[in-house]
């Protein structure tokens, strides 16, 4: 198990942030399909579908039927045969199966938890951000259907190229309420009805929401880069991991990789070079320092309450008897919440992956021994005790989602 091969596109940040992992483990890995001749890309497309299919495909350390959602991509293999996905997952499994000589995550646990946090609020609330400012800043700049076209290229014939790349773009803006990006009424742009960022009935607008959010977290990584390599010391960890992949995706986007060049250019300068491997030669022990502050700020006041809120409303869905989340039941306008970020409204559709997400932290934290906790709420104030608290609306085993993926 020395090498990697990654099922995925490049403009995906998760795709980026498995590659990152596995530079700083030194293994070896090609992506597939853009680095693979037409008979193995194809060959390796119908496995992959197959194993979906039969749903043999694990999340490492473990697959949740019912909860856990399939992405498009990326996905990774050994052995071209057990596929997984999920890109903090690659993590735990080059820790588990002692795939590199540093871990990706800290020993030390008050460490390990605040990697955790900030893995998983780039992972869920950054992704939001970032798709944002693909779709919305760079409406008419960014690249993506061609760049994901041209990596296909082997499973596509020439003919079709272009319908492709341009029903992949109007796709991607088509979601983009789902993630969390509503325009304004009549919101304009210069491009097609099917390019231009959507509103929707009933949906606050949430640009200025997202814009705000995105100056607020570079703000904060250009403050910790200014002092320190990583985002815990000297060591590269999944916490700059899924940083990097999120906030790189934006560097093929036009006008807002410009933009993340003007407002933080230490930030600009720290995903090129994670993304051209030089992070792999970091050493030292992760630690937890001060300079974290302004991240966490950030993450306390964006990610914390939309994970509470999500599962608030998750919860309250499940009491009125409603069985489909995510996007399924955005599509039909189902399992939809009202809630307030950094004092801005937003709608948004119940998550039950966000929920495990949540109930897995809370859990973290309250596993940590009181020691460390006392550590980090000393240390940084604002993560006071009762934040990781799963409040339930209403009690019982649903409120679960891997629970109630079996009711």
């Amino acid at each position: 198990m020395s090498n990697i091969t990654f099922w995925g596109l490049i403009a995906s940040p998760y795709q980026l942030k498995m590659q990152a992992l596995a530079d700083h483990a030194r293994l070896p890995w090609q992506r597939f399909p853009d680095q693979a001749g037409t008979a193995a890309a194809v060959s390796m497309f119908l496995k992959l579908r197959r194993a979906r299919r039969l749903e043999r495909v694990q999340r490492y350390p473990a697959y949740l039927p019912g909860v856990d959602e399939y992405p498009a991509v990326p996905y990774y293999t050994f052995d071209g045969k057990q596929f997984y996905y999920d890109s903090t997952g690659l993590a735990l499994h080059i820790e588990s199966m002692r795939l590199s000589t540093q871990s990706p995550l800290p020993g030390d646990p008050a460490a390990r938890f605040i990697c955790q946090l900030i893995d998983e609020a780039f992972d869920e609330f950054g992704l939001y951000m970032v798709h944002h400012q693909r779709w919305v800043t760079s409406a008419s700049t960014n690249v993506m259907g061609a760049m994901t076209v041209r990596e296909m290229r082997r499973l596509l014939p020439s003919f079709t190229r272009n319908t492709v790349a341009d029903r992949l773009a109007r796709r991607q803006v088509r979601r983009c309420p789902y993630l969390f990006s509503t325009a304004p009424e009549g919101f304009e742009c210069g491009l097609p009805t099917g390019l231009t960022p959507p509103s929707r009935p009933g949906f606050p607008p949430t640009h200025e929401l997202l814009d705000t959010a995105w100056r607020r977290y570079l703000t904060a990584m250009e403050q910790i880069l200014s002092r320190q390599p990583y985002l815990l010391g000297e060591r590269f960890t999944l916490a700059d991991a899924s940083a990097s992949g999120q906030l790189g995706m934006n560097l093929v986007d036009g006008r807002a990789a410009d933009l993340l060049l003007d407002l933080a250019p230490l930030t600009f300068q720290w995903l090129g070079m994670i993304r051209d491997g030089a992070h792999r030669n970091s050493t030292g022990e992760p630690v937890v320092t001060d300079a974290l502050a302004p991240l966490l700020q950030c993450i306390v006041d964006t990610f914390i309450p939309l994970m509470r809120q999500n599962a608030a409303a998750y919860e309250n869905a499940l009491a009125r008897g409603q069985r489909v989340f995510n996007e399924a039941a955005f599509d039909r306008g189902e399992a939809l919440y009202d809630g307030t970020l950094l004092g801005l409204p937003f709608r948004s559709v119940a998550k039950s992956f966000q929920v495990v997400t949540w109930h897995a932290l809370c859990e973290q934290w309250q596993a940590l021994a009181d020691r460390d906790r006392q550590q980090l709420t000393g240390q940084f104030p604002l993560l006071e005790d009762g934040l990781f608290t799963r409040q339930s609306a209403r009690q019982g085993p649903g409120a679960d989602p891997r629970q109630a993926a079996s009711d």
